[in-house]
């Protein structure tokens, strides 16, 4: 179908939401109660349904996922019929009474945690109901879909390999030549699949994405099936994201429903079924091949390698692995053009990167800043250690990653290792350890971890893990010999360098870096 006819068919989509909302509602105060799976945990679910219970005729009271802030949760905008709008924070019954009577108290201080930061992925998260395909669309949401199908698929893979984008689930892998590998394949079904398993501890962007912008990540995953020559897309959330699936499975149906996913997308021609599926439970499962033996209900542990999913994926067919947060980049990439995107961030790794930040700051939660940004910044700036207080180090990464030496917090963010040995990015887990705490005790939990959650399919990472934290064990905190850490040191080298998959090529990175940044600490 002509190009033409498809921007004709969305803007009449869009004159459809417009119509929808009455002529009186413009007249209407606008609540906004930001729910998240973290807020949930502080009440906000009951604010909400105070609100929705009390609100006057002249409320209109919607849902929103969380900004990132998780701080102040719960936290409340109100948008007054003029346009003007307050946000206030750490809300409960009795500040939600006072608003709903017109009583404003203060509003939330929080200019500084989002000033200091640049969104791109997490961009309007918060600011809209998350549940309103017509708010988002309103934001100028599925406008770089309608771009990319009046275009060729090589002319959208070339936009995105020319922003240098790579791919945010922790591995970096630049996203178009996914896309590319998979598009140029002779093969009849072409699958992509969103990673969305995030079962990381210390991180949780990819559920604030779902829960909070749930269309930008289907919108992103629709450009690269359309790029990859893929009809169908699969959106692997992790088994306990409970409030993660109802937002995305919802924002899917709203889709299907105005007919921007079925057979014939915009009348397009093109079409794009999506489906759901839960993970089978375990860090592992987040490991793309893992991902895809659960999906096909084999067991959850990782293939061999080569042939890697582009080639031989989901039923043996090529399949694009995608995380959320890299889709989520897409269709600001589309609309702004690589140019632009290339001129934040690092030259080789272009663009922001979204920080789950928790541990010892007084404004933990989810931010997002450009490649390059020193931990520092993050932890001091946006994170602000507590008055009187002193950080000790700075576990970044997660169980995959090592442990950052407070003398050394000006190294930045950035793909790959951020300091050798031991420290890499990873997803992009920053948890703030205060001073006074004792760091090898924070290496044996990372150990245990990777020792709990090894699959068992290989022998160093299934007997050196379990080994490694027996040695941990063994050692006395007061008074460690350089012998008995170089030992352990030997043995994660050796795990690492011969491990099948990411998890157990990446499990002896804590206690890499112990021994290297944390030697006179702990000897």
């Amino acid at each position: 179908m002509a190009a033409v006819h498809i921007k004709d068919n969305f803007d009449a989509l869009r004159d459809i939401f417009s119509k929808r909302v009455d002529s009186t509602d413009s007249k209407l105060r606008k609540i906004l109660v930001q729910v998240g799976h973290c807020s949930k945990s502080v009440g906000a679910e009951e604010i909400f349904q105070f609100f929705d219970e009390h609100a006057n005729e002249s409320d209109l009271v919607s849902i929103a996922g969380c900004d990132g802030a998780c701080f102040n949760a719960p936290q409340v905008s109100v948008i007054e019929p003029t346009g003007s709008k307050r946000k206030f924070g750490l809300v409960d019954f009795e500040i939600a009474a006072s608003i709903l009577d017109g009583n404003y108290p203060s509003e939330s201080d929080t200019e500084t945690y989002f000033s200091t930061q640049h969104r791109i992925a997490l961009s309007d998260c918060g600011d809209i109901p998350c549940d309103d395909l017509g708010e988002y669309i309103k934001i100028g949401g599925f406008e770089s879909l309608v771009d990319v199908l009046e275009s060729e698929p090589a002319q959208v893979i070339d936009k995105v390999l020319d922003a240098g984008l790579r791919g945010r689930g922790g591995a970096y892998f630049p996203a178009g030549l996914k896309w590319k590998a998979v598009s140029e394949l002779d093969e009849s079904n072409r699958y992509l699949v969103v990673n969305c398993e995030e079962g990381e501890p210390g991180v949780f962007k990819d559920r604030h994405l779902m829960e909070g912008l749930p269309y930008r990540i289907i919108e992103g995953a629709m450009i690269g099936a359309y790029s990859s020559r893929a009809s169908e897309i699969f959106i692997y959330v992790n088994a306990e994201a409970h409030l993660s699936t109802t937002r995305i499975e919802a924002a899917v149906k709203q889709c299907y429903d105005v007919g921007l996913c079925g057979k014939d997308v915009l009348g397009s021609g093109y079409g794009f079924e999506v489906f759901i599926l839960h993970g089978a439970g375990g860090y592992v499962c987040g490991e793309e091949t893992t991902l895809l033996n659960t999906m096909e209900g084999f067991r959850r542990e990782p293939r061999v390698r080569p042939p890697f999913p582009t080639e031989s994926g989901y039923l043996n067919q090529p399949t694009v692995i995608n995380n959320a947060e890299t889709l989520a980049n897409i269709p600001h990439i589309i609309s702004q053009g690589s140019e632009h995107f290339k001129t934040i961030g690092l030259p080789d790794a272009p663009g922001c990167k979204i920080i789950s930040l928790s541990g010892f700051v007084d404004r933990p939660g989810v931010i997002e800043v450009p490649m390059g940004t020193s931990i520092r910044y993050i932890v001091e700036q946006i994170g602000n250690v507590p008055q009187n207080g002193k950080i000790g180090a700075v576990a970044v990464g997660g169980p995959s990653s090592g442990i950052l030496p407070v003398n050394l917090i000006d190294t930045i963010i950035k793909p790959g290792f951020i300091l050798e040995p031991g420290v890499i990015l990873g997803a992009g887990g920053v948890v703030v350890i205060p001073e006074g705490k004792n760091i090898l005790n924070a290496v044996k939990l990372l150990t245990e971890y990777n020792a709990t959650e090894s699959c068992g399919k290989c022998t160093p990472c299934r007997e050196g893990n379990p080994r490694m934290l027996q040695l941990l064990a063994q050692l006395n905190p007061e008074h460690v010999s350089f012998d008995e850490l170089h030992e352990i040191n030997n043995l994660a080298v050796t795990i690492n360098a011969s491990s099948l998959c990411g998890l157990g090529q990446a499990s002896g990175n804590p206690i890499l870096s112990l021994e290297h940044h944390f030697e006179n600490d702990v000897l």
